[in-house]
């Protein structure tokens, strides 16, 4: 932002202002809910011009949309770069940052799927898994109620293995306040059996588990022509 934001007679640039009131220190130090919806467009915007900040910038912008952001966010970038200062790249970070937002809000609006079986843990993780040529290693991290929080790739390695570190995996557990996960890893070579070393794995995750509070719900052997669920074959124990 701060090398292109020229100043007109007593305006000060954004880099002239106190480091606690710059919208990306700001969003650094107090998260991004503190920060008015212009200022957060300043950060996407960069720069400003040789007359306004970026934040002076935001604020116009807004003000032709009638500080909606909904109908920000419905503008094409033709229709952003005809607004002076705004330029394609600027329109294409707007365009792109309110698009991820409205997904995720349609995301959350709609039911997150409950995983309370060992075919739907199946289902959710089979495009990532099955057919593969190399070894992946995956979970997914449900809340109390088993409903899914994200799936996520924990490892990836060859045709004979990869390695799957508990710590991670917990890791990743609490960094999202997880209940339950589900882990799940690929056969390339087809064989549904699982191994000694999946079957050590599994044991250790599931003792990681009961110390930490988390439930190993289940894991899932996966390839293309089904799975193996150590829930459903009674080794969770």
């Amino acid at each position: 932002m701060e090398e292109r934001e020229g100043k007109t007679a007593g305006r000060l640039k954004i880099s002239d202002w106190d480091k606690a009131d710059r919208p990306r220190e700001r969003l650094l130090s107090q998260g991004a809910k503190a920060l008015s919806d212009a200022e957060l467009v300043a950060i996407l915007l960069r720069s400003g011009t040789r007359e306004l900040s970026a934040l002076d910038l935001a604020r116009q912008l807004l003000g032709q949309v009638g500080n909606d952001i909904d109908w920000l966010a419905g503008l094409r970038p033709a229709e952003l770069m005809k607004h002076h200062g705004v330029g394609e790249a600027k329109a294409l970070s707007i365009v792109a940052a309110l698009e991820l937002g409205l997904r995720r809000r349609s995301r959350s609006a709609s039911e997150r799927p409950r995983i309370h079986t060992s075919t739907l843990a199946y289902e959710e993780l089979r495009a990532h898994l099955s057919g593969l040529g190399r070894e992946e290693f995956w979970m997914l991290l449900l809340d109390r109620g088993l409903r899914l929080l994200e799936k996520r790739q924990v490892s990836s390695g060859g045709v004979h293995g990869t390695v799957a570190d508990p710590k991670i995996i917990f890791q990743h557990a609490l960094e999202k306040s997880a209940s339950c996960i589900v882990v799940a890893h690929n056969h390339p070579s087809g064989q549904l059996r699982p191994s000694e070393e999946d079957i050590r794995l599994t044991r250790k995750l599931v003792e990681g588990g009961r110390m930490l509070d988390i439930l190993v719900q289940d894991h899932l052997i996966i390839t293309s022509e089904g799975y193996y669920s150590f829930a459903d074959n009674g080794q969770l124990h």
